[in-house]
């Protein structure tokens, strides 16, 4: 397991190490130098900006050094802990990137809390009686649930709740502090987006452990059904499962652009989003290396869960 874990960081830093070459190729084209000194100097045509005033902003910003240089100052500044400098949120990269990994952070968790234990019931519920009219109902609402986009729950739940009735406020930016009821329709957007894609692999999981030899054997020999169905059922059905919800936080780190910019929540999808509309090249790089790395750790604690939930489960 060790090795795996070693491999698996290995391969995370070179992961990054690629992804940041081929960012930095991108931003080194003229046009999108160009572009950005536009974006920096006033936001007019890119055709009324002089070469003088071009030729002084690139050196300001240090980009008439070579590319080998400048990547070799941003790994040396990365390792430091200096992630740069946001110059649309004119601020430094590094405590403006872990402000809205924590707000995202918030929203995930009121996610996983609400999300896990719903979509796993209702998965173990169909899954124990396939075919019967409970197990038809909740893969129905699964279906139905998951077939329907983000955007339009997130318009559905703020006409009901927030426009019609009154209950909850619109918009859920994370400004002045935390407040539980600025979460509440964000994370129900995601709730009954996500749930019914957890529930189904459970739901499938379940369905296949309870018609296998063991457990035909454990109910022929008159042990209770429910001690049957947690103890000897449960532990071997959760291991898919549990893989597409480690899986999720790649989902909710990155994934979320359109539920946190609906509902103006100042969290990492939204922070990429203006980034690459801006465009900021020091945020945009420092949230790629954070994906890269959610995405690799997440591998890692699915592997460690397999072995967990089925010791004869092991690794070369």
């Amino acid at each position: 397991m060790l090795k795996l874990i070693l491999r698996r960081l290995v391969q995370m830093v070179l992961i990054m190490a690629v992804s940041s070459l081929l960012l930095f190729a991108i931003f080194d084209t003229p046009e999108f130098k160009k572009r950005l000194a536009v974006q920096e100097l006033g936001g007019f045509a890119v055709s009324a900006l002089t070469e003088e005033s071009y030729k002084s902003w690139l050196a300001a910003r240090g980009l008439d050094v070579p590319f080998y240089q400048r990547y070799a100052n941003w790994v040396g500044n990365i390792l430091s802990g200096d992630l740069g400098f946001s110059y649309e949120k004119n601020r430094p990269v590094a405590p403006l990137l872990a402000d809205r990994l924590a707000n995202t952070g918030i929203l995930a968790f009121f996610v996983f809390a609400l999300m896990i234990p719903l979509s796993l019931i209702l998965g173990i519920l169909a899954g124990m009686k396939e075919g019967s009219l409970q197990d038809r109902t909740i893969s129905f609402v699964s279906v139905f649930t998951t077939s329907i986009p983000e955007i339009a729950s997130a318009i559905l739940l703020t006409i009901i709740f927030a426009l019609g009735l009154g209950w909850l406020p619109v918009k859920s930016a994370m400004i002045g502090g935390f407040n539980f009821r600025e979460l509440i329709l964000p994370v129900l957007t995601l709730v009954i987006y996500d749930f019914g894609y957890v529930a189904r692999m459970t739901r499938a999981s379940m369905a296949e452990v309870m018609t296998s030899q063991y457990i035909r054997t454990a109910i022929l020999k008159g042990l209770p059904y429910r001690r049957v169905v947690m103890r000897h059922a449960l532990r071997n059905a959760l291991i898919a499962p549990f893989t597409l919800i480690v899986l999720q936080l790649n989902w909710l780190l990155s994934g979320v652009v359109v539920v946190e910019v609906f509902f103006e929540y100042d969290g990492f999808g939204k922070l990429l989003l203006e980034a690459a509309l801006f465009p900021d090249v020091e945020v945009v790089q420092a949230c790629t290396l954070v994906a890269v790395a959610v995405a690799v750790l997440s591998q890692i604690i699915s592997d460690i869960g397999y072995t967990f939930l089925n010791p004869r489960i092991r690794f070369a």
